[in-house]
This record gives structure tokens, C-alpha cells and sequence, in this order.
């Protein structure tokens, strides 16, 4: 099976290579996915069976800062490779990488069939390509998820009133594998068991992290409780000591 990943290099990235070693994994310099000569070029080249869209611009404030960049990076990024599939690997099984941040946040407990309303600028490229990869004749999945790498806090303080239901990146590559065996379609929201804030997610991988309000930040708009669940498929253990 010709299987190929995305922003392999980024935090979920790198752990879908380990469960994939076998896979096609190109880096930036050799697949820049704004390039649409070169995705075309590269997918028919290798035409993969299935493919894993990680590559993303993902930071709120970074995509607040730079629009021009984050929407050609997640949008047109995201349709040149769906439009490289449809060319050259029209029966490509195409999962793509989404964000609980498509939804407003300010309820939580969100559901594959609820009507998301993105908050920032990050969201909106987000829900884009989520568009993008609905109208593709390609057999696809968006997977709507939250996670962050198994590492130290990136951070000095971290949230105690932002919550999700998060998983850890090795966790999500785990789900990503049993979800795409099963060869799930349509929208799926990947979920952890339980709904916790970010200073709660922090504190099991970094125990000093600093708890701090949302009432201390200054940035763009943030979604407040992106904790998802999902009518589709049981959620997944998010496990604490690994």
C-alpha cells in the first residue's frame, strides 16, 4: 500500500511515520504543498493509495499575523492536493487532519453533525479545507481532533479555564491507524475520554507549569471549550503515564 503523510516533520507527523515507517514522507523541500507543480509532479510520481493531510499552519496568533500565509498553506495547500488525487490517484483513500476549532467554543461537547462557526482567522482556513476536501470525488475522512505533543510544556503558563478533550500526539497516530483499518468516510470527531482544561493537560507532562485565566491573555479570539464527541465511534484513552 503505497501510503503517504504530510507535514511528517510536525508533531502528529512524526508519530504516524513510526506506526508507518514504510511510508512516503517527503519534507518540506522536497513537497512544498503551496507549490502546485510540484505536488502535481510528486503525486504523479508516486500516486499513493492512501494519504495523510498533516501539513498545516496551525498557531492561532501566527495565522492571525500572516493571513496570506495560512491561507495558502491550509487552503490552497490542502486543494492542490486534492486536485493532484483526483488527476493522477483518483481511488487515494484522503484523510484529513481538521481541528475542534472549526466550532465557536462556547458550549462544548461539539458532535460530527453540529454546524461549525469558526472564531479566528486559523479556524476559517481550517473549515475551508474542510469544504475542499467534501466536494472531491476522492473516498475521503476528515478527522476532527485536538492533541498535542507528549513533551514538556511549551510554555511557562497554561490555561485553567480552556478545556478539550485532548489526546496526546503517539495517541492520535494510534486512533488515526485503527480508524483508517476500518476504513471510516465522511466526518469523524477523534476524541479523548475526558474533557479537561489545558492547565490540567500541562501539568501531566510538565507538573510546575504556571496556571494562568483567560481573563490574562491578549490575542486573537480563542475558542473556550473545544471538547468534542462523537456519534460515530467510541472515544480514546488519553494516556498519562507513558
Amino acid at each position: 500500500m503505497a501510503l503517504m503523510i504530510t507535514g511528517g516533520s510536525g508533531k502528529l507527523g512524526r508519530e504516524l511515520v513510526k506506526l508507518y515507517p514504510d511510508s512516503l514522507h517527503p519534507a518540506h523541500k522536497e513537497l512544498d504543498i503551496t507549490d502546485r507543480g510540484t505536488v502535481f509532479s510528486y503525486v504523479s510520481k508516486h500516486r499513493p493509495k492512501t494519504l495523510i493531510h498533516c501539513a498545516a499552519l496551525t498557531g492561532i496568533r501566527q495565522c492571525e499575523e500572516n493571513k496570506e500565509r495560512a491561507w495558502r498553506v491550509n487552503v490552497e495547500g490542502t486543494e492542490n492536493l486534492i486536485d493532484a488525487c483526483e488527476k493522477f490517484a483518483s481511488d487515494c483513500y484522503f484523510i484529513h487532519i481538521s481541528t475542534a476549532c472549526v466550532f465557536y467554543g462556547d458550549r462544548g461537547d461539539y458532535v460530527e453533525t453540529d454546524v461549525p462557526h469558526p472564531k479566528n482567522y486559523y479556524s476559517l482556513t481550517k473549515l475551508v479545507s474542510e469544504v475542499i476536501v467534501k466536494r472531491s470525488r476522492l473516498r475521503w475522512l476528515i478527522v476532527r481532533t485536538n492533541f498535542v505533543a507528549r513533551e514538556p510544556w511549551s510554555y511557562e503558563r497554561a490555561f485553567v479555564d480552556r478545556f478539550g478533550t485532548y489526546l496526546f500526539a503517539d495517541d492520535l497516530a494510534l486512533a488515526l491507524k485503527s480508524v483508517i483499518e476500518k476504513g471510516i468516510v465522511g466526518i469523524l470527531h477523534v476524541a479523548g475520554e475526558e474533557k479537561l482544561s489545558m492547565y490540567e493537560l500541562a501539568k501531566i507532562t510538565t507538573p510546575d507549569v504556571k496556571p494562568m485565566s483567560l481573563a490574562e491573555y491578549n490575542g486573537p479570539p480563542l475558542t473556550v471549550d473545544m471538547s468534542l464527541r462523537s456519534i460515530r465511534i467510541p472515544p480514546f484513552k488519553l494516556r498519562k503515564n507513558v
